[in-house]
């Protein structure tokens, strides 16, 4: 049975999932283990080797399969994708290590990211009376993962989609600091233990401890606000393994779905680090491996220092999409009366040199049939082609296309209400670099592909001010390029590591972006209705939640009035939009409101 938050708190002793037994023999202090370390085996002591495996950020990749595509998926790396070649590496691990010496774990972000789980999350939903189990828990299933923490993105369906997808699972989502917000209480189980025997030893017992991100507070308000709690991932792990080491633990494994960088994306308006693996590893003792998830990186190794101890802790964070595995090869030995751990090595497995297991694919051949027939129905008909290749640079018709269906979505929604006769203003990311709208038929899959994330739409009260502010914040985005200098392209944006989705564009005014300028000073010539900006005038701002929930930390619109959201998606409203038109022609959302100038030139 799948073990969900009554059942841990109710069964703090073993569950079918296999969750560890409270009062289980205490295990020396911490300063006798240290101490311990300086001891040498007896040469004929026994040993045993562990493996644990690793994935995160799956994001609904079950297959090696581009559904925006309709193809399969292929980049310039020569990756490949997949629950279907993880469980590949897999069973070839199994078979290499036995299977009852290894252990599998996920560190979050499994339903939310491609058709797929949109499809089971809205057209067929898992939450329907008699509706089907959810391709994510199928194929976890099937691959026998033994526990799994919270992503984020495990929110933006809302807690009634998360609920039904964990009672799916035949293993625990863990998330110590997903507390309930009237208790503080974990609102999920906190952690997993499982014993590996030995022959003529005590069992080896291993602790997994699961941790979620913060920024679920900003990022799915509308979901957790009142309901849930997210403290930090560095104050919830000092709590936790010591009681994890008291209950007999042997190893300590934490599965975070937390960024090794120490970094925020949300500034200060979270008191608690979005990237926090590494901050663990270095002020809570105790810890042996960190499994690392959220950040979208490969790092096969990452060995921190722990502050308290000065033992070394093991991190490794596998690609996204199962395109990696990570394994974490741990030696113990028996001495004293006690396991001791007496290395931990980290390495990652690559899922383009396997192919597909033929029971996963089995398993799911009909689901994914029907998100492919699902993605490629026709909804219009487009005038020219229309792509995001120069949109980051260019002001593109196609992110205009987004500002434009939210600018009349929420023009409607205010409708009579005293803030109708507001003008609105939206703001659109240029989330992918290759979308691509073909002249001819418009399917589904080529407006998803041109939104690919879950966002839905809120409605945000903001001065001129505000808005100049909020520009000048976006125009970051560049490197400052001298008027003389020769402008490369792929050297042009993403200053300081700013990722594309957190660059804005915003529609309705004319400005200009002048590179050659420092960060700070670079909007130029803003107007609005022909006329310089009134900072004192009030605008509505169209923007995505992950914004207006200050994701990207972009200055006043968290703190703005909200006068409207939905739940409804943006991807889905612009697909509305273009069914309600039928064709879809520039005449009708394109314009140009900005260009990047340098000293008043433009650079294009």
């Amino acid at each position: 049975m799948p073990l969900n938050r009554r059942k841990f708190l109710k069964k703090s002793a073993a569950t079918g999932a296999g969750v560890a037994v409270a009062g289980a023999a205490a295990a020396p202090a911490a300063e006798a283990a240290e101490a311990a370390e300086v001891r040498k085996p007896a040469k004929h002591a026994k040993r045993y080797a562990l493996t644990v495996m690793g994935t995160t950020d799956l994001h609904g990749h079950v297959f090696n399969w581009d559904y925006f595509k309709d193809a399969e998926y292929s980049d310039k790396a020569g990756n490949a994708m997949g629950l279907a070649r993880v469980s590949t590496l897999v069973n070839q691990v199994r078979e290499q290590k036995g299977r009852c010496n290894t252990l599998l774990l996920d560190a979050g972000d499994t339903i939310q990211g491609t058709p797929l789980t949109y499809y089971y999350a809205k057209v067929d939903p898992i939450t329907a009376k008699g509706g089907p189990v959810h391709p994510m828990a199928q194929a976890m299933n099937a691959i026998g993962y033994d526990a799994a923490a919270l992503g984020n993105h495990e929110f933006n369906y809302g807690i009634e989609t998360l609920r039904k997808f964990e009672q799916q699972l035949r293993f625990p989502l863990l998330g110590a600091n997903a507390l309930d917000a009237k208790t503080l209480k974990p609102a999920f189980a906190p952690y997993f233990i499982k014993k590996f025997h030995v022959p003529g030893a005590p069992p080896v017992k291993v602790a997994v401890l699961g941790l979620t991100n913060p920024g679920i507070a900003i990022w799915d308000k509308a979901y957790v606000q009142g309901k849930l709690t997210f403290p930090g991932l560095e104050e919830q792990a000092a709590k936790w393994v010591p009681k994890l080491r008291s209950m007999g633990a042997d190893v300590v494994v934490v599965s975070a779905h937390s960024g090794s960088s120490g970094t925020s994306s949300y500034g200060d308006q979270v008191p608690y680090v979005e990237n926090a693996a590494a901050n663990v590893a270095r002020q809570v003792p105790g810890i042996d491996a960190i499994l690392v998830g959220h950040a979208h990186v490969e790092i096969p190794e990452l060995k921190v220092t722990n502050e308290v101890t000065g033992r070394t802790v093991v991190l490794s964070e596998p690609l996204c999409f199962a395109e990696r595995l990570s394994l974490f090869d741990i030696e113990l030995v028996f001495d004293k009366g006690r396991w001791e751990v007496e290395s931990v090595a980290a390495s990652l497995l690559n899922a383009n040199s396997v192919a597909d297991d033929p029971k996963i694919t089995k398993l799911l051949t009909d689901e994914h049939a029907k998100v492919v027939q699902y993605v490629n129905q026709v909804v219009g008909t487009a005038t020219e082609t229309l792509t995001t290749v120069e949109a980051r640079y260019k002001d593109a018709a196609i992110i205009d296309l987004i500002t434009k269906v939210q600018e009349d979505v929420v023009k409607a929604a205010l409708a009579g209400t005293e803030y109708a006769s507001l003008p609105v203003i939206a703001q659109a990311s240029p989330f992918s670099r290759t979308s691509e709208i073909p002249a001819g038929d418009v399917t589904i899959r080529d407006l998803s592909s041109l939104y690919v994330y879950d966002n839905t739409l809120v409605a945000k009260l903001m001065t001129g001010a505000q808005i100049r502010a909020y520009l000048e914040y976006s125009a970051e985005y560049f490197v400052q390029t001298a008027a003389d200098a020769v402008v490369d392209v792929e050297k042009l944006t993403n200053a300081n590591g700013r990722p594309d989705y957190n660059y804005d564009y915003v529609s309705g005014l004319r400005y200009e972006i002048d590179v050659a300028q420092a960060a700070g000073s670079r909007i130029r010539n803003l107007t609005y209705d022909g006329a310089a900006l009134d900072d004192a005038r009030q605008f509505v701002l169209a923007v995505n939640n992950y914004r207006a929930n200050g994701g990207g930390a972009f200055p006043y619109v968290a703190s703005a009035k909200e006068l409207w959201s939905e739940s409804t998606e943006i991807r889905t409203r612009i697909a509305e939009w273009v069914t309600a038109k039928g064709v879809l022609d520039p005449k009708d959302f394109a314009s140009v409101d900005w260009r990047l100038t340098r000293n008043g030139t433009p650079v294009f």
